[in-house]
C-alpha cells in the first residue's frame, strides 16, 4: 500500500503497554448484559450457572484472568521502530476511512460520527467489558470505539497465512464498517430480533452483520484505490486472503476437524471473499444489504 506522507488520523488511542483492572473489567461486562440475560429462561441459566462457577473457582482458588493485572497503570511504554510504524500506518488506514465515509455518507445526508480507535497490549477496558487480545479485534457500540492489540497482526500472518498490509488495513475497514452499523441502527435492531430467536436464527442475523462489514470494507478499499491510488499490485488479494484465513468453516475446520454451518457467526470463507469483493467492486454501500438477501 502507499500509505507513508498521508494524513494520519486523530483518533486514535494508545494504550499499548497500560494494564487492566481484571475484577472491575468483568464486572462491568457481566453486569451491562443483565437485563438481556433475564428476559430468557435460558438466559436465567446462564447467568446463574456463570455467578456460582465464578465465585466457586474464587473460593477454589482459580485466578480467572490470570493476563490480566491487578492494578491499572499509565506507565510509559518504549515501542520499537517496527511497533511505531505499525501504529503510523492504522492511523493513517483510520484517516483515509474517514474520508470515505464522510463524503460517501453526506452524499446521503447522514452525518459520520468518526470512531476512536483503540490500540492496547493484552488485555483493554471497554464500555462492553474488559476483553483479552485472545478475542481479536472488535468494536463496542456502547463507545464507539474499535480495539485491536496490533499482535493480532503476527497471528493473521503466522496462523492464518495472511500477511501483507492491505490485509492489516482490511481488518481495521472491516471494524469501522460495524461502526457504520451503529450510525445506521442496523446493530440495535438485529440485537433485539436476536433475543426473540433460537441460537441458529440469531447465528444468522451474526453472520449477515458481518457479511455486511466485510462488504463495507470493501467499499473503503474502493476508494482508497480508485480516488487516491493507496492500492499496489497484489493488495487486493492479501484482502482476499485475509477474508478467507477468517472464515468460520476454515476456523473450525482447524480448530475441531469438523464443519458446522448452524454455528457460524462469521460467515464462510467464501462468503467473506464474495462479499467484500461485492463492495470492492462498485464501491456503492447501498449494494451492501445482506439483510435482503437470499442467498448469503
Amino acid at each position: 500500500m502507499r500509505w507513508q506522507g498521508k494524513r494520519k488520523s486523530t483518533n486514535v488511542e494508545d494504550r499499548r503497554g497500560q494494564r487492566v483492572v481484571a475484577g472491575a473489567g468483568l464486572l462491568a461486562g457481566v453486569v451491562r448484559f443483565i437485563p438481556y440475560l433475564l428476559k430468557s429462561k435460558l438466559g436465567r441459566m446462564v447467568l446463574i450457572v456463570g455467578v456460582v462457577g465464578y465465585f466457586g473457582a474464587q473460593m477454589l482458588g482459580f485466578n480467572l484472568a490470570p493476563n490480566l493485572s491487578s492494578g491499572t497503570t499509565q506507565g510509559s511504554v518504549e515501542l520499537t521502530p517496527q511497533q511505531q510504524q505499525l501504529g503510523e500506518f492504522v492511523s493513517v488506514v483510520l484517516a483515509d476511512t474517514e474520508d470515505t465515509w464522510t463524503q460517501l455518507l453526506q452524499q446521503h445526508q447522514v452525518r459520520y460520527r468518526e470512531p476512536v480507535l483503540v490500540l492496547f497490549t493484552q488485555a483493554v477496558q471497554s464500555a462492553c467489558g474488559t476483553a483479552s487480545s485472545a478475542v481479536g479485534p472488535f468494536y463496542c457500540p456502547a463507545d464507539e470505539k474499535l480495539y485491536i492489540d496490533l499482535s493480532f497482526y503476527q497471528d493473521l500472518k503466522n496462523r492464518h497465512g495472511a500477511p501483507g498490509d492491505f490485509a492489516q488495513a482490511y481488518v481495521i475497514a472491516h471494524e469501522v464498517g460495524h461502526h457504520l452499523q451503529k450510525i445506521f441502527g442496523t446493530t440495535d435492531k438485529v440485537h433485539r430480533a436476536q433475543q426473540s430467536l433460537g441460537k441458529s436464527e440469531a447465528n444468522q442475523l451474526s453472520v449477515r452483520l458481518e457479511l455486511q462489514a466485510d462488504c463495507f470494507a470493501g467499499v473503503w478499499g474502493y476508494h482508497a484505490h480508485t480516488k487516491r491510488n493507496m492500492l499496489e499490485a497484489g493488495d487486493l488479494e492479501e484482502a482476499l486472503t485475509a477474508a478467507a484465513a477468517i472464515g468460520d468453516d476454515r476456523l473450525q475446520k482447524q480448530a475441531q476437524g469438523r464443519v458446522t454451518p448452524d454455528s457460524f457467526t462469521h460467515g464462510s470463507s467464501e462468503q467473506r471473499v464474495r462479499w467484500f469483493k461485492r463492495g470492492f467492486d462498485n464501491g456503492d454501500f447501498t449494494m451492501c444489504n445482506t439483510f435482503d438477501s437470499n442467498a448469503l
